[in-house]
């Protein structure tokens, strides 16, 4: 990925970011959203989208980026969360796991759901929550570790869909980041 200088600006709920501009491929770039340490942005989306889920049990979030995310909507809504792990520790056994391809690293990555954490989700109503949605490959991991673990999906949350949004119907987001072409 290379990085120009250019900056695409967002609004989530009256707060601002400029979120640098990356070429992920020749001619494509992307504004890439990083939540990380930044306190106000967190709150802010997970205070928003509380408003706007459904009904669930457990919320599931991948790491890293989206981590604080999760975080701070379970606070907000009192559902318990699961960080669904891309590195296997040693103390992790019993998991559930499913291989991805995500945009932000291009290489396939296998996502872990521990085994303390099954019993939480076996059986339950889940929010799959994520920081941005762009290809669709880590939700669709996410996806299927909830069928394997035999819960539901409540509702599919993003701070913010990538590209096109009519890709995204059941996905409450609270922006659209385009996708740029030189």
């Amino acid at each position: 990925m290379s990085y120009d200088g250019r900056v695409h600006t967002v609004q989530i709920d009256g707060l601002t970011r400029h979120l640098p501009l990356f070429e992920v491929a020749p001619g494509v770039k992307i504004a890439i959203f990083n939540m990380l340490g930044d306190r106000e942005v967190v709150e802010t989306a997970a205070a928003q989208l509380a408003r706007r889920a459904p009904a669930a049990d457990v919320i599931l979030v991948p790491e890293v980026k989206a981590v604080p995310l999760g975080h701070a909507l379970s606070m907000h809504t009192g559902i318990p969360y699961v960080v669904v792990r891309k590195v296997r520790k040693p103390y992790m056994v019993d998991c559930l796991e499913t291989e991805v391809v995500s945009i932000t690293t291009g290489k396939p990555q296998t996502l872990f759901i521990d085994g303390k954490d099954r019993a939480l989700i076996a059986g339950k109503r889940a929010l799959l929550v994520d920081d941005v949605i762009s290809t669709g490959s880590t939700l669709r991991g996410l996806r299927q570790l909830v069928a394997e673990a035999g819960a539901s999906i409540a509702g599919e949350l993003a701070v913010f869909t990538e590209g096109d949004e009519s890709r995204w119907p059941d996905v409450i987001a609270l922006g659209n980041l385009p996708v740029f072409l030189d």
